[in-house]
């Protein structure tokens, strides 16, 4: 299903949603592996590793997140630079046009 949701991202966003991923597998591995030991770990680093973990996910989310902005805003950005192209060529033709038309 990862790999689906992936294939909806722009190319740019493809690295980060790469991460976030690994991201949580790793965590998902590490929760099961604290579940199946059975070692004289204390509780404290646990959750201090735990939260650590977390807040690296949370970093890349975020991250994935600005991104996904940055895309959108250049995106809108790209849209309004092909509109005045669309209108500068068409401006041009019709100069072009009259031009013709005045030199015969």
């Amino acid at each position: 299903m990862a790999e689906a949701e992936a294939n909806h991202l722009p190319e740019t966003l493809k690295p980060f949603f790469h991460r976030a991923t690994e991201a949580q597998e790793r965590l998902a591995r590490l929760e099961a592996a604290l579940a199946s030991t059975k070692t004289e770990v204390p509780d404290a680093e646990l959750v201090e590793k735990m939260t650590q973990i977390q807040s690296k996910l949370d970093e890349a989310n975020e991250t994935v997140k600005q991104e996904q902005h940055k895309v959108k805003e250049l995106s809108i950005e790209n849209d309004k630079h092909k509109y005045r192209i669309l209108h500068l060529v068409r401006a041009l033709r019709a100069a072009d046009e009259k031009l013709e038309k005045l030199s015969k």
